[in-house]
């Protein structure tokens, strides 16, 4: 995640989830605590990492808040497809009455 990081460039930003993008930030503030920490006892090696991270950092709030100010779209969330799987004809018949069963409930 450094500055200019392909990772967490604003264009890759767009494409990520409100779930995602709150996991990064949640390791992006996590990284920040170790650097500060890492600094204060004087074993930082790279003082330039404490830039990029807190820059990841706001770099996700204000996609967060363009997201709910309608400025930014959020992406709509793709779905897997589900798989069609082989049944022989007796795991079907097998399969027919439960799926029945199920819908009558639901009613």
């Amino acid at each position: 995640m450094a500055i200019g990081s392909k990772e967490l460039a604003p264009a890759e930003l767009d494409t990520f989830e409100d779930s995602r993008l709150i996991e990064e930030l949640r390791k992006a503030k996590e990284e920040l605590f170790n650097l500060r920490f890492q600094s204060a006892t004087g074993q930082l090696e790279s003082h330039g990492r404490l830039r990029a991270v807190k820059r990841d950092i706001s770099r996700i709030y204000t996609v967060i808040r363009e997201r709910e100010l309608g400025i930014r779209a959020t992406p709509a969330p793709v779905e897997a497809p589900a798989k069609a799987t082989k049944k022989s004809k007796k795991a079907a018949e097998a399969d027919a009455p439960a799926v029945a069963e199920t819908e009558e409930a639901s009613k």
